[in-house]
């Protein structure tokens, strides 16, 4: 018993950290496909071939076990999905980059404080020490060599507005998996959920590009990366780990999703990193690991 739980645990983990491994190199495929398409459109590319090729390896829609769980689904879809994507896209017009970084980072402890209130997980002192010292270290690699911040209170409350969201779909993932569904099938359906609730804002907005533009080779190729492996498959893996660790465990692997960025811009990109960086890339994975000192059981 105490080693099959050790093995979940030990899944748990793997599996939120290459979510989040693939989520912080997400930015490349989005930089490339921003230069000839608007947000929505990607959002809706991504997740349409996402939905596909979930549909496809689950053989099918999967039926919801009772009526009133089909809310849950649609909530997710549209918590995960739909409001989280499009109020970091929208947050981004308004301000910084790095400032969105720094507050949608701050998404743990919504999950956390919202787990306590639905769920009643008891939160130990190390999850708030690590909050903290995850904080100041993302601030640092995301502000360091910014010589200008554009803040506006607008964009600054649709990136806490993202936060919150996720969190709520962390929260709802986990009450979904207590159910009993499995995660492609679940995951799947919340996909679709997502797509519908996209099409809205899509009607007004339209899709200026065109289909013919998704064609050429590189936008096929980024297309792929994030609609298969981004979408289809992070979202797949992230939802079994929440499954395996609960909302609050999982999501503080959200810590280094800005330290992945800035390593695989110096990688990709051949950006230098400071000694600033180094400095806040140490505290935000010591953090991390602060916020998974044995969480306390309700």
């Amino acid at each position: 018993m105490q080693d099959t739980q050790n093995n979940h645990r030990l899944q748990g983990h793997l599996l939120g950290a290459f979510s989040v491994l693939v989520w912080g190199t997400t930015f490349v495929a989005t930089k490339v496909l921003l230069r000839t398409f608007s947000p929505i459109e990607i959002m809706i590319a991504r997740f349409a071939l996402g939905f596909l090729a979930l549909l496809i390896v689950g053989r099918g829609l999967m039926r919801p076990q009772k009526k009133w769980h089909e809310a849950l689904f649609a909530a997710a879809g549209l918590t995960g999905v739909t409001l989280y994507f499009l109020m970091e896209n929208i947050a981004l017009t308004y301000i910084s980059a790095s400032l969105v970084g720094v507050i949608v980072a701050a998404a743990p402890l919504f999950t956390a404080l919202i787990a306590a209130v639905f769920l009643k997980e008891k939160l130990s002192i190390w999850f708030f020490c690590g909050f903290v010292c995850a904080m100041t270290g993302i601030t640092l690699v995301s502000l360091a060599g910014v010589s200008e911040l554009h803040f506006s209170p607008v964009g600054a409350l649709l990136t806490v507005g993202a936060a919150l969201v996720w969190g709520v779909y962390s929260v709802l993932i986990r009450v979904l998996g207590h159910m009993g569904y499995q995660t492609v099938p679940l995951t799947c359906r919340i996909f679709g959920y997502g797509f519908l609730f996209l099409l809205i804002p899509t009607a007004f907005e339209g899709l200026p590009a065109g289909i013919a533009a998704w064609g050429t080779p590189v936008h096929l190729a980024n297309l792929l990366f994030l609609g298969l492996l981004a979408s289809a498959t992070c979202f797949v893996t992230w939802n079994r780990a929440v499954f395996l660790l609960g909302p609050v465990r999982t999501s503080v692997y959200i810590y280094a999703s800005p330290v992945i960025t800035i390593i695989a811009s110096a990688l990709i990109l051949h950006e230098t990193m400071t000694p600033v960086m180094w400095v806040g890339t140490a505290l935000a994975l010591g953090g991390l690991m602060l916020s998974e000192k044995k969480t306390k059981k309700s």
